[in-house]
């Protein structure tokens, strides 16, 4: 079943040269460079619940709750899909099948984000450390629903989507003031999210179908699949633009909402049913940039506003 991550290059052991260390090993296998997706999205939501800049020490935290939840979620999702990546021609030369990394080290790996992650939310205050578990249990969570759900790609969107609402929480530490902003937020991201993780997810619809294994892609096929996914990818656009309207956002805002609005565009454009040659480009350059045009133009909107909604 697909992740949501690029196809992995082999585990490189250069004949007489030295093997790559644990440390490298470890960014691989939870493909860190990978934050750039989620990450954006806790900014926004921590600028917008603050109306700017937040302070240094709750931002400092929020960063630290986000890379330790999707490193828990990352490595949780390699270790319980270790035998099924072993029998997928992409994904075998991973760092569990390929021998490279042991089980028991990503377990450990689990273990200590996770409870990174629970120490950053007390520190950050009660309310996010009392949600802090129900957060685990979706991050997790998520990695068992492809044995028995197509909706697999919708609870990833939920699993992202909780980033700008954790930050919401984390710089407010109540649910008072207007909520639909963060859940505007938290309804882009979700569809933005589910959109590209079923263009991803096509390039495994036969290998999935065969092991029983449940996608969009696989149940309803490639075609009608990225009908699914362009769709998803409007409403996505939906959101963010009646987003900045909700928080009285300016031109800047909007402008960079347009921006993410054309690479989406441009992203549907490079995967067709009969080709998913470019579906790395699709997947990974374009939906990064789409997080960091986002929030550079909100946290520049709301600078030149004077602190913003």
């Amino acid at each position: 079943m697909a992740q949501a991550d690029l196809t992995d290059p082999p585990v490189d052991h250069p004949e007489g040269g030295a093997s790559p260390s644990k440390a490298a090993l470890t960014l691989s296998m939870v493909k860190f460079s990978h934050s750039v997706f989620a990450l954006p999205f806790a900014l926004m939501g921590a600028w917008l619940a603050s109306g700017g800049l937040p302070r240094w020490r709750t931002l400092g935290w929020i960063v630290v709750a986000a890379v330790a939840a999707r490193t828990a979620a990352m490595a949780f999702n390699r270790l319980v899909d270790r035998d099924i990546d072993a029998d997928n021609p992409r994904t075998a030369v991973r760092e569990l099948p390929s021998g490279a990394l042991s089980s028991s080290y990503a377990a450990g790996l689990v273990i200590v984000s996770s409870a990174v992650f629970v120490l950053a939310a007390y520190l950050l205050n009660p309310l996010s450390a009392a949600l802090s578990p129900l957060v685990l249990f979706v991050l997790l969570g998520y990695s068992l629903v492809k044995r028995f759900s197509s909706l697999v790609h919708f609870v990833l969107g939920i699993a992202l989507g909780l980033a700008p609402l954790g930050a919401w929480i984390a710089v407010r530490g109540h649910f008072e003031g207007d909520l639909a902003i963060p859940l505007l937020l938290f309804a882009a991201v979700w569809t933005w999210v589910a959109g590209f993780d079923v263009i991803y997810s096509c390039q495994d619809a036969a290998f999935d179908a065969s092991r029983g294994l449940h996608s969009l892609p696989a149940k309803l096929g490639i075609g009608r699949a990225l009908v699914v996914s362009r769709l998803l990818h409007v409403a996505t656009v939906i959101a963010l633009l009646v987003l900045g309207v909700r928080a009285d956002l300016g031109a800047v805002y909007f402008g960079a909402a347009v921006l993410a609005a054309l690479l989406l565009i441009w992203e549907q454009s490079l995967v067709k049913a009969d080709d998913l040659s470019r579906v790395n480009i699709a997947f990974f350059t374009i939906n990064g940039w789409v997080g960091i045009a986002l929030f550079v133009g909100l946290a520049v909107d709301m600078a030149l506003a004077g602190g913003g909604a």
